[in-house]
């Protein structure tokens, strides 16, 4: 029997033995007719597969760090459009935000948002407090200054090296925003640019950093806080996280191990070589080279999705030796 077919349990030639009625002469008679079954409804096609359910409405909440009530907020797919929900919710400009931090309402870059959001993580927003400039002479090549971005147009400090010049001037914190360098004023900057910037300022002579702090609760005014090396950057493994993207939608996945380890090695070369820490670009990297077979292939992969970085050779020799080093557990 076919599908939708209806048979009736008397139809003996559906089940394939003859009968003397088979054979039986048409009738002779106009008036006569043979009874016919009642019409039946064309049959319904076949589903095509397991109904598809839709992934439930991701919703997350937040406060502000210095705070504030619980807001809820859903339906954003990137950094910029997030600042956006979390301003609705508190009634502030989205470019009050300078960064945000997950589970924690302290200024803890080792709980910093990134690119990935934890399913049950609790966001804390982190906006403008008091501004203040600071003069810097530098002393040595380097001012012990690692530089990150919120990926809006706010670039931080996301690490003060002990002992360097940075570290001596008491009044630059790590989540100070950089608003200008000699009032020039680098809003709308990436991290790597300003990194540049203060790289690029001669020795011995003094320049200006206009800084913006976040704003501090009373419990955590006069806090001076350092981000420890150790663990730095750790992604949450064995749950799912919500990836934002800076191009296209966001996607739930789940951070395997592979991916987690070689994150952290790439963020620990992209701070060497540039000065800068950004979990969401280390993470974009490895994802270019996790299945390339040569670094030739790799080179023309990241240059396709990151070619503004004009990464140096060098650098990405070192980064294909550590995705190497990860996938084949020499590290």
């Amino acid at each position: 029997m076919q599908n939708g077919e209806v048979m009736s349990p008397h139809d003996s030639k559906a089940s394939g033995h003859e009968t003397m009625e088979d054979h039986k002469a048409p009738c002779q008679n106009q008036g006569c007719a043979e009874p016919t079954a009642p019409l039946l409804p064309p049959p319904s096609p076949p589903p095509a597969g397991p109904p598809e359910y839709p992934r439930p409405r991701l919703v997350f909440h937040t406060q502000l760090a210095h705070g504030s009530p619980t807001g809820r907020i859903h339906g954003f797919t990137n950094v910029k459009e997030l600042y956006a929900k979390i301003a609705e919710v508190f009634n502030i400009s989205p470019s009050e935000i300078l960064f945000c931090t997950l589970n924690s309402h302290k200024v803890d870059m080792q709980k910093l948002l990134g690119g990935q959001i934890g399913l049950e993580d609790f966001i804390f927003a982190h906006v403008r407090g008091e501004t203040k400039e600071v003069e810097v002479t530098k002393t040595e090549d380097a001012l012990g200054l690692t530089i990150t971005d919120n990926g809006a147009g706010y670039a931080f400090i996301k690490r003060i090296k002990e002992g360097s010049t940075i570290d001596r001037l008491k009044a630059v914190c790590v989540g100070d925003h950089i608003e200008a360098i000699n009032d020039q004023s680098i809003v709308g900057c990436r991290h790597y640019e300003v990194a540049k910037m203060l790289k690029e300022q001669p020795r011995g002579h003094p320049f200006t950093l206009r800084l913006v702090e976040p704003k501090k609760a009373f419990d955590m005014i006069g806090m001076r806080t350092k981000a420890p090396k150790s663990n730095e950057g750790k992604l949450v493994n064995g749950r799912e996280t919500l990836r934002l993207r800076s191009k296209g939608a966001a996607t739930v996945q789940e951070v395997n191990e592979f991916e987690e380890q070689a994150t952290r090695k790439v963020d620990d070369l992209l701070e060497s070589y540039m000065g800068i820490r950004d979990l969401e670009l280390a993470t974009t990297i490895v994802e270019a080279g996790k299945d390339k077979k040569n670094p030739d292939d790799f080179a023309e992969a990241l240059d396709s999705v990151l070619g503004d970085f004009a990464f140096p050779d060098v650098f990405l020799f070192d980064v294909w030796g550590a995705i190497g080093d990860v996938k084949n557990g020499r590290i």
